[in-house]
């Protein structure tokens, strides 16, 4: 898997200066972490997801969540259970007779809704577990969350060796995170518990929509999660606690969840980069965005990345190609995180960025600086004067051919 496959090498030439690295989910941790990106999340009711997978039915799927829980009603849970089986089962199948390369296969989780059920789960998948990348935790507590990384723990540690590893992503959105009386000591708690278990923690994940439910709220497509006061204060928390040099954690960003709206507030994409790259076809392209309520996703991934976010849940298709493409990594930061590493053996404290438009401090950014490597090995580096809405416009011709 890799991303921007879709793209023809003609349009992967202009577009990248270092393409995106290929992955599977024998790949190291650090490097999933990182690949799990813009994940999309499907109920398990659904019973096309195999075919939708070897008919690239949804170009730029690269990570794929397979829901049991608040996508299922309570009476369609078994239903449910019985699908997901079924289609890994098939994906299987295409495998071992052709129809399916491996390295088409997505990174693929299962949201469960409890211990109890993962411990299901191990057993009726356990033919074909090495299709999965991992499970994602909702409701995530110290308690809960114990429970959940030792069975983890415990079938990893008695897997076969030439089995991959097997991940969890805890979804951080109950109300001891949120309320300001509990949340410091629950999310040191929590970190506690993940640093036990942080060779089996692939993301730390919020939980935005369970968080605005408790007080009642819901953003609408002119605001972001960074603008609803008791949201941001609590998505600063998490980040202060598990985003800092030593955790290391990667956190994943919240769901953006409209695709159409009737518009309120001003447009929030500007002209002048679409303009300037594509000229008219990049105004009908931001056009395109605005009406699909796209900007407001792209404005809330731009603060996510400010923050230190890497990724986000996906709950529509279009919402993925606009996310990916924030994610690659431009030549400047690409530039600037080659010298700032380069330079680290303790010859230079301070230089001018090639740029010449910055200073890069050595030790203050290598931290930094090692973040974008990562990013670039997942996402790639863009040309030189090149920006996302390039990209952009791209994926949309690559996608509109197909």
């Amino acid at each position: 898997m890799r991303y921007f496959d879709y793209l023809t090498p003609e349009q992967e030439s202009d577009i990248f200066h270092y393409l995106p690295t290929e992955f599977s989910n024998r790949d190291d941790k650090e490097l999933l972490a990182y690949a799990v990106g813009a994940a999309l999340y499907m109920p398990a009711i659904r019973p096309t997801i195999a075919d939708d997978i070897i008919n690239q039915k949804i170009k730029g799927l690269v990570s794929l969540v397979i829901d049991l829980e608040d996508a299922i009603g309570d009476n369609q849970l078994q239903l449910a259970e019985q699908n997901l089986c079924d289609t890994i089962a098939k994906l299987h199948s295409y495998i071992t007779i052709g129809l399916l390369h491996p390295s088409a296969l997505p990174l693929i989780f299962v949201r469960v809704r409890s211990a109890e059920q993962l411990e299901k789960l191990l057993i009726l998948l356990s033919d074909h577990l090495s299709l999965i990348t991992g499970f994602v935790f909702p409701k995530f507590t110290p308690t809960s969350g114990e429970a959940y990384f030792r069975i983890l723990e415990d079938y990893n540690t008695g897997k076969p060796s030439n089995a991959p590893i097997l991940y969890g992503m805890p979804i951080l959105e109950t109300p001891d995170v949120i309320f300001r009386e509990s949340r410091l000591s629950t999310l040191l708690d929590i970190q506690a518990l993940l640093m036990k278990y942080k060779a089996y923690v692939l993301n730390v994940r919020i939980g935005a929509t369970d968080f605005s439910s408790i007080f009642g709220l819901r953003r609408n497509p002119d605001m972001t999660i960074y603008d609803i006061g008791v949201l941001r204060d609590c998505v600063t928390d998490i980040i202060n606690i598990f985003g800092r040099e030593g955790n290391s954690f990667v956190i994943s960003g919240p769901v953006w969840e409209y695709f159409k709206s009737d518009r309120v507030l001003k447009p929030q994409l500007r002209t002048t980069p679409f303009k300037e790259e594509m000229g008219q076809d990049g105004l009908k392209l931001r056009m395109s965005f605005l009406d699909r309520s796209v900007d407001g996703l792209i404005r809330e991934v731009a603060y996510d990345k400010e923050n230190g976010i890497i990724g986000k849940t996906i709950i529509h298709p279009t919402h993925l190609r606009p996310v990916q493409s924030l994610y690659v990594v431009t030549h400047e930061e690409y530039s600037d995180a080659v010298s700032i590493i380069a330079n680290s053996q303790g010859d230079h404290g301070v230089m001018k960025s090639k740029y010449e438009n910055k200073m890069n401090e050595i030790k203050p950014h290598l931290n930094w600086s090692n973040r974008i490597m990562s990013r670039s090995k997942i996402f790639g580096v863009l040309h030189e004067k090149h920006n996302f809405t390039c990209l952009l416009a791209e994926t949309e011709r690559a996608t509109a051919l197909v």
